[in-house]
């Protein structure tokens, strides 16, 4: 059995996500008109080599369905910010890539967003907290990915 502590963690990671994403979501949409679910797709397009994923990877990275991904990439693609290309490879599948006008919005909404989490998330807890806070909780994501195991705790 699980321990109250952990439950009351996992609790409060469930309520601290449902009472933050719409907050961040109204201040993103209001300073660069896109959404968070948007941004998140931007994001990932530009970490990724040469601003490119394909859908299984972009679907396989993100908190979302596919076919939610796959309907937000059709947004994206209708906002051009990104282009949706066949996979030479695999006709089955196809690549999103990140456009000049993509990656020049997200540059843009990039700092907003930043500050939106600094503002709402950051500022309640010191430099120390928020260290012990990610460190635990990439452990934990770390365990739920067997191709990606947790690190020895230091």
């Amino acid at each position: 059995m699980a321990s109250s502590s952990g439950v009351d963690a996992w609790a409060a990671v469930l309520r601290l996500h449902a009472a933050m994403v719409p907050i961040l979501d109204r201040e993103l949409q209001a300073s660069s008109g896109m959404s968070i679910a948007w941004y998140d797709l931007l994001l990932k397009l530009y970490r990724s080599p040469d601003g490119r994923m394909s859908m299984n990877q972009l679907g396989d990275a993100s908190v979302l369905s596919r076919s939610r991904v796959s309907r937000l990439v059709d947004e994206l693609v209708g906002a051009g910010m990104v282009t949706r290309e066949a996979n030479p490879s695999d006709r089955r599948s196809s690549f999103a890539t990140l456009t000049d006008e993509g990656r020049a919005r997200f540059r843009a909404a990039a700092p907003v967003h930043v500050a939106s989490i600094e503002r709402h998330f950051s500022a309640h807890m010191t430099d120390a907290e928020a260290a012990v806070v990610a460190k635990a909780l990439t452990r934990v994501l770390e365990a739920q990915d067997v191709s990606n195991p947790p690190r020895p705790r230091s």
